[in-house]
């Protein structure tokens, strides 16, 4: 597979809606995805049920996705609390986010940069008091990384300096989160080039991007052109922070397949069996739009996916 597209809905695109999805659903949903092709789902966030009632039955999803072969269960964490969760769940990958904004650090998580590095210390020492074959995956996710609706710009030195720190800290990655929207695609190159000169290409690997302002899939593709091979996504465009105004809009995941497939790159994602997961949100989730140009449009005729197809293309 040349690019993992991770999907992010039912974690992200959840939490940014006021109906809740039955367990079920969330379940019905999942198992989808995976036999679709897709091998890496953020199912969920350990958090207060009373912050985000929506995602309040997150280790029971944790556990069930957990018994699908080959899907990495990915889930957020705000804190040692919420990693010790995950870990008792079963989860394989745990973010913490750590907002470049100071403001929206304490609005999300109500914690400081020191707080949040602390925390992430914390969480390391548990990760690493387990055995090897145990210790989920740990990335450190810096949210508004190109741009915060609260502080306005975020200078890319302070993004650099917070990479180097979780590092430091034990993370065993960062990512960037362009949480309100705001990225451009020569923002983009230039930031990951940065980041990724001060970590180390292999601490930097992953996206998540908006298309609040339309221009998520032009980031996808200048985050292509560095090097970047991980993507998140969200089924059906569902998703946005709730503690940054304006910011709604995940990139739709079937955009994000059909485009990257009708290039030439791998996902391993079988786009047709992923557009029919849609009917499973429709049914759930009636109140609630879903967002998408492939899906209305459909595929083109003739339309050949690189998954599908022979030879494997590379990323150049």
């Amino acid at each position: 597979m040349d690019i993992l597209i991770s999907e992010v809905g039912p974690r992200d695109g959840l939490q940014s809606i006021k109906n809740i999805m039955p367990l079920a659903a969330k379940k019905a949903w999942i198992d989808a995805e995976a036999a679709a092709g897709v091998t890496e789902i953020e199912v969920g966030s350990f958090v207060p049920a009373k912050l985000l009632p929506q995602l309040a039955d997150t280790a029971e999803v944790v556990r069930h996705a957990r018994s699908i072969p080959g899907l990495t269960v990915a889930v957020l964490v705000p804190n040692l609390k919420g990693a010790q969760a995950a870990v008792e769940a079963g989860a394989h990958k745990i973010t913490i986010p750590l907002s470049a904004s100071e403001t929206h650090s304490l609005k999300n998580v109500r914690r400081t940069h020191a707080q949040m590095l602390e925390e992430t210390r914390g969480i390391v020492a548990l990760l690493r008091g387990l055995p090897k074959e145990q210790r989920p995956k740990f990335e450190g996710g810096l949210s508004t990384a190109f741009g915060c609706t609260l502080e306005g710009d975020v200078p890319a030195d302070r993004i650099v300096q917070l990479a180097e720190q979780l590092m430091e800290a034990g993370c065993d990655e960062v990512g960037l989160s362009d949480t309100t929207g705001y990225a451009n695609p020569l923002q983009v190159k230039m930031l990951v080039k940065r980041v990724r000169a001060a970590v180390g290409e292999h601490a930097l690997t992953g996206l998540h991007l908006h298309n609040t302002r339309g221009l998520g899939l032009a980031n996808v593709l200048a985050g292509l052109e560095v090097g970047i091979t991980t993507f998140d996504a969200s089924l059906g465009g569902l998703g946005g922070c709730p503690f940054a105004p304006g910011a709604s809009g995940n990139i739709v995941t079937e955009d994000l397949v059909f485009m990257l497939e009708a290039m030439g790159l791998r996902t391993g994602i079988d786009i047709g069996k992923l557009l029919k997961v849609r009917d499973i949100l429709r049914a759930a989730l009636p109140d609630d739009e879903l967002y998408g140009f492939t899906p209305d449009a459909g595929l083109p005729l003739g339309f050949k996916p690189a998954t599908l197809a022979a030879p494997r293309t590379q990323v150049a």
